[in-house]
C-alpha cells in the first residue's frame, strides 16, 4: 500500500495581469564594475529546483511533478484549488523515469530498477498505474522480464485502458498488449515480431506500424486499420539516406501522417507523409541550418500545432492561432526571458509556463488566459538572483580547417573582459547532445568564481544537421579536440583570455574531452576534472554496442566513433598514456552509473596512481550518470572549488 499525507501548500506569492503587462524589453546588460560580486556559497548552486517537469492535469485541477522534499526527489500531485500536494511513493529499489496523466483520475509512472545480465548491470524499465481516488498502486506487465517494459504507444482518454510495447524476457522483441489499468490486466493484442524493434499506434489507439532499423536500413510493416493484416513496405536503405525517418506520427484511419526527415535538406524538417506509399509529401516546417527536433499535433492529431528547433536556444513554433497568441501575451507579460509553454490541459484553459534565462535559474507559473492572470507556482532557485550572476552570450568562430563553430560564452560579472583565467567546458554525448542557451549552475559557479567559461558545440553535437553530425565521426580525441583547442585560440587572439590560466572541465564525454585535453596538450591546461569520464574507449565501446541504445543517426556505432576500422583508439584513450601525462587532474564518478561504467574513472585512477600522477579521485556511492542529490552536487562543486583555487586561481 502506498503512503501519502498532506504537505503545506506551494506558496503563491505573485499575480501578474496581462492586460497591464509592460512593454517588452530587453535585459539590462550588468555593468562592469571593479567591486567583485559576492562569492556565492556552492550550497546555493547545488539547490535543486522545487518543482521538476511539472504536468498538468486535462481538466486543469491537479499538476503532477517532481518535487524535492529533504534532498529527495519524489512524485506528488499538486491540487490547484485547495493548494495542496500528495505524495506518490515510488516502490523501492525503483528509480523514477517518466510520469504522465492517464484521464484525470490516474497516473502512469515509469519506473527503473537495476538489473545485471551477463555481468552488465544495466536499468530495466517498468509501469506502474496510481488512481488519485483511491491511493492505489496497480502493477502493469507484472510478467515482463526485459529491458523495455515501459513503451506507451496510447492512453485512453478517459484513463481506462493503455496500449503497451514491453519485452516479455531479454531475448524476445516487444509484443503489445491492452492493459486495464483499474486491473493491470493485459490482453495481448500484437504478437513480437523479430524484424520489428518498435510499434507505433495512431491518435485512435490502432497499432499502424513496426520498424526495425539495421546497416541495411529502415525496415517497416504497417497496417491502415485493426482489421488488415500487416505487410511489409520497401526498405529505405542507409548507404545514402542514413537516419532519414523519425518521430513518426498516424493519423487515424488513414494512410496519411506526419514524420520527421533530412532526405531533402540533410537537416531533419517535418512533411506530410502516405506511410502506404512511402512518399514524402509537402513541407510543414523546416530550418535552413537547424534539425527539427520535436512537433506536436492537434487534439484530435490531424493538424499540427507545433514544431520545435533550437538555434542559440530553444524554439517553438505555433502553427495554431489561438497559441501564437496566448505566446505574445506571455511574451509580454515576461520580458526579456525565455518563455516556455511546458504543459497544458485539454482545452488550453489552464496553461504552464517556465520562464528564465541565461543569469536567472527560472520560475514555473499558471496562467488562466480566460482571466488574464498569471501566478507563480515556485521558482527554481530562490537563493539566486539574477543581479548577481553572469549573462551567456551566443558566439562562433572558425575551427583550423573552416569549419564554423558555434558556442557558449560567460564573462563573470564585475570583471574587465580581457586577460581572464579560462575554463573550457564541453558538453557530454558527444552525438545528438548540445549546448544552448539558458542557465547552467555549473556555468554560474565557474563565472562567479572570476572565469571566463567557453562552451563549444563542437563537430558531431546534435541539431545541426547530418553533415555536421558527419564531421564528428571517428574524431574523438581528434578533430573534436581540435574544434575546444581554436576556440580557446580564439578567445586568447582578442585579449578576452589568459592562454597561460586555463583548465577543462568536463562529464560523460566531456569529461574524457577534459582527460584527453590534459595528456594531449599539457601546454595548453593548467589542470583538468572530469565527472563520469571515459578513459577507455575500446572497453566504453564494447559496453554501448552490447547494452546502449544507439543514437539518432547510427549506421554503426563503432565506426562513428572509432572512424576507420584499423584506427587503434588507445592512441586517444586517456588510460593508455597516463605516463606521459603531466597536469593534475580531478577525478569522480557514481558508483551505479549505468552510461559509463564507473570502472572507467577507477582503473584510470589506479593507473595513475601506479605511474605517480599528481590527481584526485573521489567516488559517490549510489549515484549514476549525474547528480541524483544536492549534496552529490555541492560536493562535486566544492572539490572543484579547491582544485581550481590550488591549480589555475582566478
Amino acid at each position: 500500500m502506498i503512503r501519502w499525507g498532506w504537505l503545506l501548500a506551494l506558496a503563491v506569492s505573485c499575480a501578474t495581469s496581462l492586460q497591464a503587462a509592460p512593454e517588452i524589453t530587453a535585459p539590462a546588460k550588468v555593468p562592469v564594475s571593479s567591486q567583485p560580486l559576492r562569492r556565492i556559497p556552492t550550497d546555493d548552486f547545488a539547490q535543486q529546483p522545487f518543482l521538476l517537469g511539472p504536468v498538468i492535469s486535462p481538466d486543469g485541477t491537479r499538476v503532477l511533478t517532481r518535487f524535492i522534499n529533504a534532498g529527495k526527489e519524489q512524485l506528488a500531485i499538486y491540487a490547484v484549488a485547495d493548494k495542496q500536494l500528495t505524495l506518490i511513493n515510488i516502490p523501492e529499489k525503483n528509480r523514477l523515469q517518466k510520469y504522465r496523466w492517464a484521464g484525470n483520475g490516474r497516473v502512469l509512472i515509469s519506473m527503473a530498477r537495476p538489473v545485471t545480465f551477463f555481468g552488465a548491470q544495466l536499468l530495466a524499465t517498468g509501469l506502474i498505474s496510481y488512481d488519485i481516488r483511491t491511493h492505489s498502486i496497480t502493477q502493469i506487465q507484472p510478467a515482463a522480464g526485459g529491458i523495455v517494459g515501459d513503451d506507451i504507444l496510447y492512453v485512453d482518454p478517459a484513463g481506462e485502458w493503455v496500449l503497451l510495447a514491453f519485452q516479455a524476457s531479454i531475448f524476445d522483441s516487444a509484443s503489445v498488449s491492452r492493459i486495464d489499468l483499474a486491473t493491470g490486466k493485459a490482453t495481448r493484442v500484437i504478437d513480437s515480431r523479430n524484424d520489428v524493434d518498435d510499434w507505433y499506434a495512431d491518435d485512435k489507439g490502432v497499432v499502424r506500424a513496426g520498424t526495425s532499423t539495421s546497416d541495411r536500413g529502415l525496415s517497416m510493416i504497417y497496417r491502415r486499420t485493426a482489421d488488415e493484416k500487416f505487410r511489409k513496405l520497401p526498405r529505405v536503405k542507409s548507404d545514402d539516406q542514413d537516419g532519414t525517418l523519425d518521430l513518426l506520427h498516424f493519423i487515424g484511419g488513414s494512410d496519411e501522417g506526419y514524420m520527421l526527415s533530412n532526405k531533402e535538406t540533410g537537416r531533419f524538417g517535418l512533411y506530410h507523409f502516405n506511410y502506404a506509399t512511402k512518399e514524402l509529401g509537402e513541407q510543414v516546417f523546416r530550418s535552413d541550418n537547424y534539425d527539427v527536433m520535436d512537433f506536436t499535433t492537434s487534439n484530435d492529431g490531424k493538424a499540427v500545432a507545433s514544431v520545435e528547433y533550437t538555434d542559440d536556444r530553444d524554439r517553438i513554433v505555433w502553427f495554431d492561432e489561438r497559441m501564437k497568441r496566448l505566446q505574445a501575451q506571455i511574451d509580454h507579460a515576461l520580458p526579456g526571458k525565455d518563455n516556455r509553454i511546458v504543459s497544458m490541459n485539454s482545452d488550453n484553459t489552464s496553461i504552464l509556463i517556465w520562464s528564465g534565462a541565461s543569469n536567472d535559474p527560472g520560475a514555473y507559473y499558471n496562467f488562466l488566459p480566460a482571466a488574464h492572470r498569471m501566478f507563480l507556482l515556485a521558482s527554481d532557485n530562490e537563493r539566486l538572483q539574477p543581479a548577481e550572476l553572469s549573462e551567456t552570450r551566443y558566439v562562433s568562430y572558425k575551427a583550423r580547417d573552416g569549419l564554423e563553430i558555434h558556442a557558449y560564452l560567460t564573462l563573470p560579472a564585475g570583471r574587465a573582459p580581457k586577460g581572464l583565467p579560462l575554463i573550457v567546458f564541453p558538453h557530454g554525448g558527444p552525438y545528438d547532445l548540445r549546448d544552448k542557451l539558458g542557465y547552467d549552475p555549473e556555468v554560474q559557479f565557474f563565472a562567479n568564481r572570476g572565469y571566463a567559461v567557453l562552451q563549444p558545440n563542437f563537430r558531431g553535437s546534435g541539431g545541426y544537421g547530418k553533415e555536421f553530425y558527419a564531421k564528428g565521426e571517428g574524431q574523438w580525441g581528434r578533430a573534436m579536440q581540435d574544434d575546444l583547442d581554436d576556440g580557446m585560440d580564439w578567445l586568447a587572439n582578442q585579449d578576452i583570455i589568459d592562454p597561460k590560466r586555463a583548465c577543462i572541465v568536463g562529464a560523460s564525454y566531456g569529461g574524457y574531452a577534459a582527460l584527453w585535453g590534459a595528456n594531449r596538450n599539457p601546454e595548453r591546461y593548467r589542470c583538468a576534472a572530469s565527472y563520469a569520464g571515459i578513459s577507455d574507449i575500446s572497453k566504453q565501446l564494447k559496453y554501448q554496442i552490447n547494452f546502449r541504445i544507439s543514437p539518432r543517426y547510427r549506421k554503426d556505432w563503432r565506426r562513428t566513433v572509432q572512424g576507420a576500422p584499423d584506427f587503434d583508439t588507445r592512441t586517444v584513450s586517456p588510460i593508455a598514456s597516463v605516463n606521459s601525462l603531466m597536469v593534475p587532474v580531478l577525478i569522480m564518478h557514481g558508483d551505479a552509473d549505468q552510461t559509463v561504467p564507473y570502472e572507467q574513472s577507477k582503473l584510470y585512477a589506479d593507473a595513475l596512481r601506479k605511474a605517480g600522477k599528481t590527481f584526485e579521485f573521489y567516488t559517490h556511492d549510489k549515484e549514476g550518470h549525474g547528480f541524483s542529490s544536492s549534496a552529490n552536487f555541492k560536493d562535486w562543486l566544492d572539490r572543484l572549488d579547491a582544485f581550481l583555487a590550488k591549480y589555475n586561481p582566478s
